[in-house]
């Protein structure tokens, strides 16, 4: 191995100790310096590791969580990039810190997460064996584009795999035409007709015509968003047999989902340790990535009803005496995922919603106007209070405004940390929305006061 691979490993070692050391969790810094001295150094520290990687808009964390935890319970050697650091410069600082200084990974896999945009540039170096698209919507418009540019950049990504085994939703006409394009092996996965009540139309759609002919696309059901059973009627492109499929729902909870899901031809019951739609497609999708990993479908099963969720993603935290859970959002679909799960709460509720506009949530904040939080102004009976948050806090009131709520219960509070106070002396349960950056901000406030991880952990 050449000298100046030795010097960034040893480089990139120190300053992840020393960012540790400072409290700043040094998930993406020091591989970013790493890459300038070598930059094919990803390719050296992943040499030989079984690789799952995961991609796509929404669900790549919850979605990395539940195959690890997967990993854990078989007792396998394996690292996972669990801080979220999804691009290059923090998966190269993961592999950099299992490996030793001649750049030799003391791990036999890698759970990986990796950003949409990113993917071109790590996949090549990579390697991955297994390769999961979660699913593809509008975000971040300011970074990502146009969501066709998305599907680009992944497509362009698995060409430098043509090896790797490809794991795609086939809910989503976007995710699915990548299977027309590779040469990749493709497997399936995705909710079937009949196993959950089928909406009458998309909500919200980012793929309304054909990919292939620009036909308006028809629905046998619809699951939320453009996902569900999509046709053709001009060209005839339509959704793939799932080869592992969720064929009956049979309860959705509040913590919780109880499933019957096909995988290869044979039938299981399931809990998955998660409430909402959006998290049984994750589900479904984990259990692709474990057993084509060679795990076996009953190591993904019972990894579904243990695995502890991803930082900020339905994180339950033990703050007030009705409790606090915090629910990511990030895009106008995942958005409406988490109104449709508050709107099954049938108990009185308060409400949280951060809003910030910076580089790592997306600078354009018009999306807010697209998500339905017209479903919380239906709520009247049941949530009580909002309290809004953040750079945008003001933004965010208005929309609520016009989304239905009375502005009398509406309230801006600037602080996190009164805001945690108020938290704390709730008797109700509180449901916190924060966009990515508000998320990671208060979160630290949140576990100084009642405990939990660092995000890196």
């Amino acid at each position: 191995m050449k000298l100046k691979a030795i010097f960034a490993i040893i480089l990139c070692k120190l300053l992840r100790l020393l960012s540790r050391l400072l409290h700043r969790g040094g998930t993406a810094m020091p591989g970013r310096i790493a890459l300038k001295l070598c930059p094919e150094l990803l390719s050296i520290v992943s040499a030989g590791v079984k690789t799952v990687a995961i991609t796509g808009t929404n669900g790549k964390t919850t979605s990395a969580r539940m195959v690890e935890q997967a990993f854990l319970e078989q007792g396998k050697s394996y690292f996972a990039n669990r801080s979220g650091a999804n691009l290059i410069s923090g998966i190269t600082t993961e592999f950099v810190m299992n490996s030793s200084l001649t750049g030799k990974c003391r791990k036999e896999y890698a759970v990986i997460e990796c950003d949409e945009a990113a993917a071109r540039r790590v996949f090549p170096q990579l390697k991955p064996q297994v390769v999961v698209v979660t699913n593809l919507f509008r975000d971040q418009l300011d970074r990502y584009g146009e969501v066709t540019h998305t599907l680009e950049n992944i497509r362009v990504a698995m060409e430098g795999v043509p090896e790797a085994r490809l794991c795609l939703n086939a809910d989503c006409s976007l995710t699915a035409s990548l299977a027309g394009d590779l040469p990749n092996e493709v497997v399936w996965f995705g909710i079937e007709q009949g196993a959950a009540p089928s909406r009458p139309k998309p909500e919200i759609s980012d793929a309304t015509h054909c990919i292939r002919c620009k036909a308006e696309y028809e629905y046998d059901y619809i699951s939320y968003g453009h996902l569900g059973g999509f046709r053709c009627p001009r060209c005839g492109y339509r959704r793939h047999r799932a080869d592992y499929a969720v064929t009956e729902i049979l309860r959705q909870g509040a913590d919780s989902s109880d499933l019957v899901m096909d995988i290869r031809g044979g039938k299981h019951m399931v809990t998955v340790n998660l409430p909402a739609m959006y998290n049984i497609y994750n589900a479904i999708g984990a259990v692709a990535a474990v057993t084509e990993m060679g795990l076996g479908a009953d190591a993904a099963i019972a990894a579904l009803a243990d695995f502890r969720c991803g930082f900020g993603r339905m994180e339950r935290f033990a703050l007030g005496k009705g409790g606090a859970r915090m629910m990511l959002v990030k895009n106008p679909a995942g958005c409406n995922q988490v109104i449709e799960f508050l709107e099954n709460v049938k108990e009185k509720f308060l409400l949280v919603v951060c809003l910030n506009d910076r580089g790592a949530d997306g600078t354009d904040i018009s999306w807010i106007w697209d998500a339905d939080f017209e479903g919380l102004g239906q709520l009247s009976g049941y949530l009580e209070q909002v309290i809004v948050s953040g750079d945008r806090a003001a933004d965010m009131a208005v929309r609520l405004k016009y989304a239905g709520i009375d502005p009398a219960h509406i309230r801006i509070e600037r602080s996190y940390e009164q805001l945690v106070q108020w938290i704390e002396g709730q008797e109700k349960p509180v449901f916190i929305m924060p966009t990515y950056t508000a998320m990671l901000e208060l979160r630290q406030v949140v576990i100084a006061h009642c405990g939990g991880d660092d995000f890196w952990k």
